[in-house]
Parts: structure tokens; C-alpha cells; sequence
């Protein structure tokens, strides 16, 4: 929500004698927060790309809001900022008032921003999402906070530099292990290894120990995502999104399973 459209809001709905900024006050796309509803939030609506409704477009249009993307080719994006007034950019552009980007800014280019312009992406926020550096963080939070406070991944090593590491701990159990790239997503390039022979040491991996008795449903492996948004980090502000997904794998785990496999997921939202 871009600093300036919050003060003219600010102004306008203190204003008692423009008819339309009083209707603008419960717009479908205006969320108020903070004392008095002093602090207004942009609310996005995804039905608005099928119904293209005009009310929807107002608050864009009206406050001439702009976006562009840069190194990314997000349609979802841009079809729902286009179905709420925003009109795109030049990626060279320096007037706009949401960056969509692909890639993690350099900061000196965060510092050239104003106070009327966002970004999807905190500064290394890399931190949490590469496999590697969330293990070295956790890890850092069991020296800092305890190991039971943050015992929350099975054993895991960083290869090729822990190397020496897992194949001690692979002489008192041989597994097996599941073996996944540190920059990778959608279950690309992960599969399960019963021998250090069979894994390659070309890129950096992460090898953990595979989890041979986890919580099953009627049998059956499952993971549970929640959705959250970090608008800040400072004071921390986070938002919950009201739905989840769950996904369950499409065969049963039983004692005959072939540890070589890796489970196949069917979504269910």
C-alpha cells in the first residue's frame, strides 16, 4: 500500500462534504487499520480478473497507481494488479509503485527507494527459503536457544563440506538418506540414497536423514502448508493466510515399501 495513497486517503475520509469519498471509505478494495482507521490496506480480490468489475478498478485508476516486473514473467501478477487499476511500467522505470521482481535486490538499489514504493522481496530473505542457509539457521538457533527448543529437522549435513561428517554418522546408520539440492524447489532433483557412493559431490546438497516412521493419515504420507505474508520485519508483522494445502501421497507407506521411491503427492486444497 503505497505511503502516499494512505495520506490522501487519510485526508479525504476526514472530509465530510465529498459524497465519493464517503462511499470510498467501505470500498471493497480499502481495508482500515489502526486507531480511528487512520491506516488504509489495499485489499485484492482474484475474482476481480473473471468478473473485471469497474468498482474494483477505482482505487488505481483514481490514485494512478503503476507496477512493473522485472527478471520474472508473472501473468497471475499482472492480471490481478491490471483487474484492480494499476497500469505497467517500463521495467526501467523509476515511477511506479510496486516492483514485482524475480530475483533478491541489491541494496543499493532498495536504498533508492521512496517511501510510496514497494517491493515483493525483503533484503536476503534467502535466509529462510535456500535449503542450505535454513539448516545453517537452525542450526545457529540450537547453539543460541537450545537444542530442544529447535529440534525440528532430522540430522542433516551440508555436502561436500561435511563430507567426512555423514560418513561417520552413515557407518552407525546406514539409513536411508534423501538427498536434495539447496536451490531447488518442487521436489526437482531429490531422491533417496542407501550409500555415499551414489551421491554426487559437483554442486552443494543437503543429505538427511530419511524418516522412516512418520505421522501417516489411514497409511498414508502427507505434508500441510500454511500461507503467510511478512510485510515487516521490524516491528514483526505477519499475515496468515485463512486456507492452506494439504497433500497426501497417492500410495501407502508399509514395510514392503521400496525405499527408493520417493512418494508422489496429490493436492487437495
Amino acid at each position: 500500500m503505497p505511503i502516499v495513497m494512505a495520506r490522501d486517503l487519510e485526508e479525504t475520509a476526514s472530509s465530510s462534504e465529498d459524497e465519493e469519498v464517503i462511499s470510498e471509505e467501505d470500498h471493497p478494495c480499502i481495508m482500515w487499520t489502526g486507531g480511528c482507521r487512520r491506516i488504509p490496506v489495499l485489499v485484492f480480490h482474484a475474482d476481480a480478473i473473471l468478473t473485471k468489475d469497474n468498482n474494483i478498478r477505482v482505487i488505481g485508476e483514481r490514485y494512478h497507481l503503476s507496477y512493473k516486473i522485472v527478471r520474472t514473467d508473472s501473468r497471475l501478477v499482472r492480471s490481478i494488479l491490471t483487474a484492480h487499476g494499476f497500469h505497467e511500467v517500463h521495467p526501467s522505470s523509476t515511477d511506479y509503485n510496486l516492483m514485482w521482481t524475480g530475483s533478491h535486490l541489491k541494496p543499493f538499489l532498495l536504498r533508492t527507494l521512496s517511501e510510496a514504493q514497494k517491493v515483493n522481496h525483503f533484503p536476503r530473505s534467502y535466509e529462510l527459503t535456500r535449503k542450505d542457509r535454513l539448516y545453517k539457521n537452525i542450526i545457529r538457533m540450537q547453539h543460541t536457544h537450545g537444542f530442544k527448543a529447535f529440534h525440528i529437522l532430522p540430522q542433516t549435513f551440508l555436502l561436500p563440506a561435511e563430507y567426512a561428517e555423514f560418513c561417520n554418522s552413515y557407518s552407525k546408520d546406514r539409513g536411508p538418506w534423501i538427498v536434495k539440492p539447496v536451490a531447488s524447489s518442487r521436489g526437482r532433483g531429490v531422491y533417496l540414497i542407501n550409500n555415499p557412493n551414489q551421491i554426487s559431490l559437483e554442486e552443494n546438497i543437503l543429505v538427511s536423514r530419511y524418516i522412516n516412521n512418520p505421522l501417516l493419515i489411514d497409511d498414508f504420507k502427507f505434508d500441510v502448508r500454511l500461507y503467510v505474508l511478512v510485510t515487516s520485519y521490524d516491528p514483526l508483522v505477519i499475515y496468515l493466510y485463512e486456507e492452506g494445502l494439504a497433500r497426501k501421497c497417492n500410495w501407502k507407506m508399509g514395510n514392503t515399501m521400496d525405499k527408493r521411491r520417493l512418494p508422489i503427492y496429490v493436492q487437495v486444497l
